[in-house]
């Protein structure tokens, strides 16, 4: 474990981003672990020392980005607050007929250099919206930051990708729950 690896997971416990227990999570498969990273972005002073953190990772891997672009809702918090430690442009991606799009006349120029930076990452199905995005809009993403990578490394993108945490929580079936799962009252927090 990274030196920093205890303190991340104390600022996740704290702020009950990181709970543990039986959750039935979006895919409707079953987890002992639930992940709400919404719950952390409450506490400013929580979000402030994890962009210090994540940026900090970013610089020492030579990443630099004059934009950082960050999908909804996920990223806005983290990704305002790393972009303002980074002192780069801050630009966040919403949905539009179920695709992620920039609106409220955010642009991106030709070649301009973007950071997608996004709080958790499963599949990594909305961090390759954005890198679509600044491909369409002839930008450059030079890499990917994220608080937690869920995949535990197995999501896979085209620009290097950092990430504070890796997570991988074993998932389960309805009708394949270890008996000490099944104990459990069961909750559906909700993405």
């Amino acid at each position: 474990m990274e030196p920093d690896q205890q303190e991340i997971l104390d600022i996740f416990t704290r702020t009950r981003a990181l709970l543990r227990g039986h959750f039935v999570l979006r895919s409707g498969l079953h987890s002992g672990h639930y992940f709400q990273c919404a719950q952390v972005c409450q506490r400013m002073d929580a979000v402030e020392r994890l962009a210090e953190l994540l940026v900090a990772k970013v610089r020492r891997l030579g990443i630099k980005a004059d934009t950082v672009l960050a999908p909804a809702m996920g990223g806005l918090v983290i990704g305002q607050e790393f972009a303002r430690q980074a002192r780069a442009r801050y630009l966040f991606a919403e949905k539009e007929n179920d695709v992620l799009v920039l609106r409220r006349g955010f642009a991106l120029a030709p070649g301009e250099t973007v950071l997608v930076l996004e709080d958790v990452v499963t599949r990594g199905g909305r961090v390759n919206e954005c890198l679509e995005i600044v491909r369409r809009a002839g930008g450059q993403a030079v890499g990917i930051a994220m608080l937690v990578d869920r995949s535990a490394g197995s999501a896979r993108f085209a620009v290097p990708a950092v990430s504070l945490l890796e997570l991988s929580f074993p998932t389960y079936a309805a009708d394949a729950l270890p008996p000490e799962l099944a104990a459990l009252p069961v909750e559906k927090p909700g993405s």
